[in-house]
């Protein structure tokens, strides 16, 4: 059997500050996430299944990050807890998302592997994410630096 890679792409857009930060990402501003999750596994060969021929059906993928990271964050602001945001500052907004740590880049990446990495079907390793927060920066993890 042969080791395969597939990614399944995403996009949301979502808002963040980032405390303690010398420089404009202290204030609250947005971007156009792009995000790609990269899976590997054997293919399905000899079986009655209907992801034959597949590591693993796309929709499966899909269902998992939508499900946790495109549906939760999207049009979102995410802050750190850390800021003691008061509940009726933002009641105006359904979405404010208090994380336990600063929401740069990398430290979202990081959370999002981890929730990723719980649900994905026990055949299936994640070998590589990406989450692109401008056309020209972002973070990428790598199970085999890991």
């Amino acid at each position: 059997m042969s080791i395969i890679r597939i990614t399944k792409e995403f996009n949301f857009e979502m808002a963040h500050a980032l405390v303690g930060h010398d420089g404009p990402c202290k204030n609250i501003h947005g971007h156009s996430y792009k995000f790609n999750v990269t899976v590997k596994g054997d293919v399905k060969n000899g079986t009655s299944d209907s992801d034959e021929g597949m590591v693993v059906d796309f929709t499966i993928i899909k269902n998992i990050v939508k499900n946790l990271i495109v549906d939760e964050y999207d049009h979102s602001l995410v802050l750190w807890d850390k800021m003691k945001i008061e509940d009726n500052q933002f009641e105006f907004m359904n979405k404010l998302i208090l994380v336990p740590f600063n929401p740069t880049c990398e430290n979202l990446l990081m959370h999002y592997m981890g929730l990723i990495k719980k649900e994905l079907p026990v055949n299936i390793t994640l070998d590589h994410l990406l989450l692109r927060e401008t056309p020209n920066s972002y973070a990428e993890w790598y199970q085999s630096d890991n």
